[in-house]
């Protein structure tokens, strides 16, 4: 068994842009470990919902360490110009499941899915969990779901064996029973198809969980794929002591509550999961031999650190799409690694694949692109061509290299990220031939997906706490 051990480290913020600022040059290949990979690594994917990029001690978190977060990092690769599929939950996580882009799909289009609609995730789509299932493969969901829900959709219908967590967009930390949600909004805790009545704060039950999942797989003798989607740090505003808050609020989304305090106390009770998750890991013999991936559905919100980036959830800025994303397997990348290689939710469908051999369905072609050469440094990082479409202020974005298009309401700018990751300085009227080739290519694109439905969803940025 390879245990890594060895002191978080933490990058400065000044790190951070000097690093930003090369993004547009030949980025450096990520060192090859040269050592045979096992032929099904265990697949551990954890998922934080709406971390802002620098809430990691890693990406620069003021005041405070995230020591587990980092270790993955310090261990592993990171990927600093890594995406989400949208700036929201529901539609960030059909793409990271299917691996194409959500407007293809009808839920995909609900930014997000609010409460029992009836619309979700279509049980005959592939997933990666059902791929990666045909392949042999033990998979577990613990934690948020979001795809739809009731008899038609849910995480047994898509590929999990197993699943542990709650089907909505939130969930209270403490109230886990459904006759305990307040006003009957949020979510239920819920096992298999039935309600669980375990009692704890949220976070801590989702840690103890996936590290039984992983226990059980090693048992077993099983590859396990494993998604861990925490609910933190996304609101209600509780930590670990405020049992007395959750039984006070009148609703989930209280804008009337929080605080920076409570927001970092809520990250550090998800790092010492992690840290159990990887203590987990290390007693099953398996950390040479499991990938294990950090990251968030969207960018952060509210008290989120987004530097050094502007805007947040729900907005096309990079600061509402560029996500934390760390990468640790050390059968086949070497600890300390960085890359700049663009990528996207969607990309870690043929990725993972990839890594565990498994056969994606051809019915279904994947939007994302295979990266497994690029992390473990056979191939050089390559240019990528992205588009995203937000119904919320009629936003439209599409990267090409270091170029950047984007819409948000009336106004049309274009960046050059490799300068400018701050998204301040317009080129429009500079290079209007760039600019208008690259609306042509929204356009384009636009034109193949599925329209926004009338009555549909999308959580707008002019939230009652925005100045």
């Amino acid at each position: 068994m390879d245990r890594n051990t060895g002191s978080p480290e933490r990058i400065s913020r000044r790190e951070v842009i000097v690093a930003g600022a090369a993004a547009g040059l030949a980025a450096g290949l990520p060192p090859l470990v040269q050592a045979a990979a096992p032929a099904q690594p265990n697949i551990i994917w954890i998922m934080a919902d709406d971390l802002g990029f620098a809430d990691t001690g890693f990406t620069g978190l003021r005041d405070l360490r995230t020591p587990n977060i980092d270790r993955i990092a310090q261990q592993g690769l990171f990927l600093r110009q890594s995406y989400s599929n949208s700036a929201v939950c529901t539609s960030t996580r059909v793409g990271l499941i299917t691996g194409r882009y959500q407007y293809r799909l009808e839920v995909g289009l609900h930014e997000p899915l609010a409460g029992a609609e009836p619309i979700g995730l279509a049980p005959s789509h592939p997933t990666l969990p059902s791929m990666l299932r045909k392949a042999g493969y033990r998979t577990a969901l613990v934690g948020k779901w979001h795809m739809g829900e009731g008899e038609k959709f849910g995480p047994l219908l898509s590929g999990y064996d197993r699943f542990y967590g709650f089907m909505r967009g939130a969930a209270d930390y403490f109230r886990h029973q459904p006759e305990s949600l307040v006003d009957g909004v949020g979510s239920a805790l819920i096992e298999g198809d039935q309600p669980a009545k375990d009692i704890g704060y949220l976070t801590d039950l989702l840690g103890q969980r996936a590290e039984r999942e992983i226990a059980a797989a090693a048992k077993d003798r099983a590859p396990l794929f494993l998604s861990l989607h925490f609910n933190a740090p996304h609101w209600p505003w509780e930590g670990p002591e405020d049992k007395a808050v959750a039984e006070s609020l009148k609703a989930v989304m209280h804008y009337d509550g929080g605080n920076l305090a409570t927001y970092r106390k809520m990250l550090l009770s998800m790092d010492a999961a992690i840290g159990g998750v990887l203590k987990a890991i290390d007693r099953a013999g398996a950390t040479r031999d499991t990938i294990v991936i950090f990251t968030s559905d969207n960018g952060g919100e509210r008290f989120s650190d987004t530097w050094p980036f502007t805007g947040q959830k729900t907005e096309l800025l990079e600061g509402g799409i560029r996500v934390p994303f760390f990468i640790r397997w050390p059968a086949r990348i070497k600890a300390g690694s960085r890359s700049e290689q663009v990528n996207i939710s969607m990309d870690w469908v043929p990725t993972l694949l990839a890594a565990a051999g498994a056969a994606p369905d051809a019915a279904y072609p994947s939007d994302g692109e295979n990266l497994l050469d690029v992390i473990t440094g056979k191939s050089a990082s390559r240019p990528r061509r992205l588009f995203w479409r937000f119904k919320a202020a009629e936003q439209a974005a599409h990267r090409d290299g270091d170029w950047k298009y984007l819409k948000l309401g009336r106004r049309e700018s274009l960046f050059n990220l490799a300068e400018d990751e701050h998204e301040r300085a317009n080129y429009a009227t500079k290079v209007p031939a760039r600019m208008a080739a690259m609306k042509q290519a929204w356009a384009a694109w636009n034109a193949t997906m599925l329209p926004y439905p009338a009555n549909s969803i999308s959580a707008s940025p002019n939230t009652p706490d925005r100045y």
